[in-house]
């Protein structure tokens, strides 16, 4: 799969000769060469590694005034020919020829500089018409353009024109297929979607709007202005004999704007004026397999217009869509989104804004709209035009996952993405958080063997192999070393066409070019060099699937014959001693088959291999502890997975929309996995599944081999990468933009991501009645840094569905229920309460669920008392605190309110002031509603939980006398809390606790002006100026913000009530002049003391700037008063 990364590039084109046409006519990338074919001129550019203009063709301002500028071209597969119409409907026919001239810019042969001459000029016979002309398709021979008046016009590269002609609708009134409108949904289409229409369509006279030629496929795609699509099969001689070119099945779309193909996976998308993306199975009589668009992140077409162009990766594993208005996305044939340049800024359309270019900041890449696409031929880059744009072709760059297809073998672990130069590793070492390394390859290599090509990691996930164009370079992920070829000689012999682990050995599918023949090289680890190969085996033609495990190597030859070899080491693997190797043939099967090929087959172990390590495995002695294996799993390019029986060649289809799967049983080499209960996971479009064994009396029945897991769902921008088997976790990827001020464009940055299946693996142990294992497994997970949320999700999926059972049961016959075995429900929570999370993930799956149903949970679980009392004797007041509305609503509303008495009492004690705030309002408002007789017992719901377990955002509940409900119209539990409060309250003022009196007034609302005013000669008495000044001045310590802030808190209170002792010492902790002078100006003898006390104390001395303040001030007043 494909993931962006870096910044996008700007490949800069020559300035265009003033044209009418704003917009680059044509975009091709073939043979590491890039044409661009503007309205007045065409340059040829290097699209390997480094971007160099090889060549260019100017026309002049005469020839553009007399001819038309260039409005339409194509380029000849063999890229020795370009074919430009112009918008004077002349046919111009170029020679590209490359030249001896070499620009040696690095790497092993340099570029050679090429020239392009203009061959022919001649009107076209259409030229008296005023025709609009669609793009330009070719074979070797032909050329075809389709025209606004419906009709197809064939041209040779010689210049010759043989006649238009039209395609005319069948009349077996049983070839055109439509679909159901209107279907916004990344998703499957139902069977009714699909309908073939028996109906005879008059031919309409709509324009021809594009051309698509697939010549593996043998196939035209035509589509006209009205949206409807034409499937033309065509003969072995290509577009060469037009009467032959016939429609087979029209699609109505409706709304078409494009088309493209992929021919290996059989796929025709279809680009929507809706700017949805439709996607045809033409394996299956072109049928509408799913639908994909930027509705569910928020974008509508009128954020991104209809859908302008689409262009499918080499390998056809996914598909770049880009829009008529802003920027492109890239999708992966299952529906998940890999990358798109649109920033997401909210939600839905009206807050994702339309950001325009014109505005004075850093924007994104494409934002007015991409009118052409194209791959370069390995997926590495993307070249795109920016509609209204002369000027420049931006480059993507892109990362390929390694997706476990053709003859390398899986790579799961570590997690791989590798780029033309680079390779990006996902680790997870040093922090719980996955990141994303860059690790160069070294330039002595790639620059002679650019792009890398096949990239494996060894079982251990210790080493990597990676091979470009020529040649091996293995990587030690743990010492961050590279090993090399020491002879240069050795490593350009080697053509690597695919690459496979063997324990300690690189096993290479060398293609040899002088015989045109294919054979295995088997290289130690520890080094790579002639003298040390170990086998050479010559193969009988060229592999298309490989695979390997322990001493077994598949190798599947087209159209599907499998080989199956046995592997011997004679001598230790080691640089000291000269071990060889042997290879046995132990089976061969030839399998007839109507399906698609494989792209990837899979060796299935009859069981795990837990005592077996491969460091010592490679000896004769231990041959005869592993078994041959029987089954494999074969992955086709239509997306179906299958499992086939090795010794009798039986076949038996699994599932379909695959896209890729890894086996996981007796793979790891970690003794703490945690995936050994698994067989397989794949990945499609229904997402992530799981699949365990079941082994049964038949092996082939579906409900007993296998068992599919439902409950593992992936993000649908998380693309799956691979797997972490000792923290049992499915790691993905996604992309994301890092803004900067000193670029213009963002940076794309694959960001991995990590899904747990542990859950899933509890749960299918709990199943088959394996406690033991499972909580062994779940021990060795309990460091985990998503242990807690595993326990939490696989309770609730297991209570979810014992709820759903009982549902489905209701209108069934009762039948006594047999208490001979405990249910899945009581098993898990007898795992769960092995650790210390249980008190907290049962009441967080009670949160989650409908308050109706707790009484089946807490029956398994617990009474809801009982484990409220424990969590309470731990001191676990938080956890406490959520069990307060279970009880209430299984216990009733007494042993609530008391139980939540006690807590709020604790939790003052322990200063929770904001736990004890929750709870007097939980108390408050159980009191009113408990007291209404009227109220419904069904109004305690799971979302009241939020309402004391999370701050409101509403106005909080005052103690306010004045209020319509007083304490003196509560019940008795009511007063119980006011009690509470105050003595607590009495407790901190006693003491002159102010910081923890301020937090438990804003936690509480505790009504501090009342307290104030009745405890006036209380406990809130200060007995004297001096010892108060010197108390409060060491409990508030003003040195700090919060001290500060605190003290501002209470003097405000203290001035509501007119608190004249404590307002002299807080307004003296602050420096608040200004509420001195007002308090001092009418009681002269007070400012008297006050001097005289601040004077007379050496430890007061600090205040003697405040003093002077006051002294300027209050002698005035004192005089005008005496006046």
């Amino acid at each position: 799969m494909y993931m962006a990364y870096g910044w996008p590039q700007v490949i800069p084109l020559l300035e265009n000769t003033p044209t009418s046409s704003k917009q680059i006519v044509y975009l091709k990338v073939i043979n590491r060469l890039l044409l661009v074919v503007t309205p007045s001129h065409i340059e040829l550019w290097s699209s390997s590694q480094h971007k160099v203009r090889l060549g260019k063709f100017i026309r002049d301002l005469d020839s553009i005034q007399r001819e038309g500028e260039n409005s339409q071209a194509v380029w000849s597969p063999d890229t020795k020919f370009i074919a430009v119409l112009t918008s004077s409907f002349f046919l111009h026919i170029f020679k590209v020829q490359i030249t001896e001239r070499k620009l040696q810019v690095g790497g092993k042969s340099g570029l050679f500089l090429a020239s392009i001459s203009l061959l022919l000029s001649e009107q076209t016979p259409f030229a008296a018409e005023s025709f609009t002309m669609s793009n330009i398709v070719c074979d070797n021979k032909h050329l075809l353009l389709g025209l606004s008046d419906g009709s197809l016009q064939l041209i040779s590269w010689k210049g010759e024109f043989s006649g238009s002609f039209r395609l005319e609708r069948n009349t077996s009134r049983n070839n055109e297929v439509t679909k159901q409108p209107h279907s916004l949904e990344n998703g499957l289409v139902s069977v009714g979607t699909i309908r073939a229409l028996i109906s005879n369509i008059a031919l309409s006279a709509s324009a021809v709007v594009q051309l698509e030629l697939s010549s593996p496929l043998r196939l035209l795609v035509v589509l006209y202005s009205d949206g409807k699509v034409a499937l033309c099969p065509l003969s072995k001689r290509g577009l060469k004999h037009t009467e032959s070119i016939k429609v087979e099945r029209w699609l109505s779309s409706g709304d078409g704007v494009c088309v493209s193909v992929a021919s290996d996976q059989q796929i025709l998308a279809v680009g929507t004026r809706r700017g949805i993306v439709e996607l045809y199975d033409l394996a299956e009589s072109a049928s509408l397999l799913r639908t994909v668009s930027l509705y569910d992140w928020g974008y509508s077409m009128d954020d991104t217009g209809p859908v302008s162009c689409i262009t499918w990766t080499p390998d056809n594993s996914a598909f770049a869509v880009g829009w008529k208005l802003r920027g492109l996305t890239l999708w992966s044939v299952s529906g998940c989104r890999l990358m798109c340049t649109i920033r997401q800024i909210g939600l839905s359309s009206i807050s994702s804004p339309m950001v325009k270019p014109n505005q004075d900041f850093k924007y994104e890449p494409l934002i007015g709209g991409t009118s052409s696409m194209q791959w370069d031929e390995y997926g590495y880059k993307l070249y795109c035009i920016e509609e209204g744009s002369t000027e420049r072709v931006l480059s993507f760059s892109f990362g390929k996952c390694c997706l476990n297809r053709g003859v390398s073998g899986a790579t799961y672990v570590p997690q791989v993405i590798y780029g033309e130069d680079r390779l990006l590793i996902v680790q997870s070492e040093d922090t719980d958080e996955l990141k994303m390394v860059h690790v160069n390859l070294p330039v002595s290599y790639i620059s002679q063997n650019w792009p890398v090509l096949h990239v494996v990691a060894s079982k251990d996930g210790s080493y990597l192999a990676v091979s470009g164009l020529h040649g091996l370079i293995l990587y030690d992920l743990r010492n961050k070393k590279w090993r090399v070829f020491g002879d240069v000689t050795q490593e350009q012999r080697i053509q690597c066409k695919g690459l496979l682990w063997l324990g300690k050995i690189v096993v290479v599918c060398n293609y040899i070019d002088s015989s045109n023949t294919y054979e295995l090289l088997f290289y130690p680890r520890y080094h790579l060099d002639q003298s040390s190969l170990l086998c050479r085996k010559p193969l009988l033609g060229k592999p298309i699937v490989m695979d390997a495990f322990e001493d077994y190597i598949l190798v599947t030859y087209h159209p599907f014959d499998v080989h199956i070899f046995h592997v011997d080491i004679l001598g230790e693997l080691s640089p000291s001693s000269t071990p060889s190797l042997q290879l046995s043939t132990v089976r061969e099967l030839s399998i007839m088959t109507a399906k698609s090929h494989p792209v990837a087959m899979r060796f299935i172990p009859d069981q795990p291999t837990k005592d077996c390590v491969l460091e010592n495995h490679w000896s004769s002695s231990s041959d005869s502890s592993v078994r041959q294996p029987a089954r494999c799993l074969i992955l086709r390019t239509n997306g179906e997975l299958s499992l086939l029986d090795l010794d009798d060649g039986r076949e038996r289809e699994l599932t379909d929309s695959v896209e890729l799967f890894w086996v996981t049983c007796g793979q790891s080499e970690e003794k703490a996995s945690l995936i050994e209960e698994v067989s397989w996971l794949d990945y499609g479009h229904r997402g992530m599944q799981v699949w365990y064994p079941s082994p049964g009396v038949d092996p082939f029945k579906q409900e007993d081999f296998l068992q599919l897991d439902p409950e593992l769902e992936f993000d649908r921008e998380v693309y799956p990468l691979g797997l972490i088997p000792s923290a049992g976790v499915v790691v993905g990827v996604s992309q994301r933009m890092i803004l900067s001020a000193s670029t213009e464009f963002p940076c794309f940055e694959p960001s991995p991501q990590a899904q747990t299946i542990l859950h899933c693996l509890l749960r299918h142990l709990l199943q088959r009645d394996k406690s033991e294992e499972a909580l062994r497994l779940a021990h060795l997970s309990a460091e985990k840094p998503h242990f807690s949320h595993c326990l939490e999700w696989l309770l609730f999926t297991v209570f979810d569905a014992e709820i759903s059972r009982q549902s489905m049961s209701k209108n069934q016959s009762s039948h006594p229920k047999s208490n001979a075995s405990p249910s899945l429900l009581e098993k898990t929570c007898d795992l769960i309460r092995n650790f210390s999370e249980y008190h907290d993930v049962v009441v967080s799956v009670a949160r989650k669920t409908d308050g109706r149903h707790w009484a089946d949970l807490f029956l398994a679980a617990g009474r809801s008392t009982e484990l409220f009392e424990e969590c309470f004797q731990r001191r676990w007041y938080r956890t406490a605190a959520c069990y307060i509305l279970v009880i209430a609503k299984l216990e009733g509303p007494a042993v609530s309110q008391y139980c939540a008495l006690r807590l709020l009492q604790a939790t003052l004690d322990e200063a929770l002031y904001e736990l004890a705030g929750e709870l007097v309002r939980f108390l408050l408002r159980s009191g009113r509603e408990y007291d209404n007789p009227n109220t419904d017992s069904d109004k305690l719901s799971p979302r009241f939980l939020g309402y004391f377990l999370f701050r409101s955002s509403n106005k909080r509940q005052s103690f306010d006398s004045k209020s319509s409900t007083s304490f003196k119209e509560q019940s008795a539990h009511v007063t119980s809390v006011k009690n509470i409060l105050e003595s607590h309250a009495s407790y901190l003022m006693s003491g002159k606790e102010l910081s923890k009196l301020v937090a438990f007034v804003k936690g509480t609302q505790f009504d501090l002006v009342e307290y104030l005013q009745r405890e006036r000669n209380g406990c809130a008495r200060l007995e004297n100026f001096a010892s108060g000044l010197e108390l409060i001045g060491q409990k508030l310590q003003m040195d700090t913000l919060q001290s500060r802030l605190d003290a501002e808190f209470l003097l405000s209170h203290m001035c509501s009530v007119k608190f004249k002792e404590w307002i002299v010492v807080l307004a003296t902790l602050l420096r608040r002049s200004e509420v001195l002078f007002d308090l001092f100006r009418h009681d002269m003898r007070l400012w008297k003391a006050y001097s005289m006390t601040l004077q007379s104390q050496p430890a007061f001395s600090e205040y003697s700037d405040l003093l002077k303040v006051l002294e300027e001030q209050l002698p005035t007043v004192g005089s005008s008063e005496e006046r």
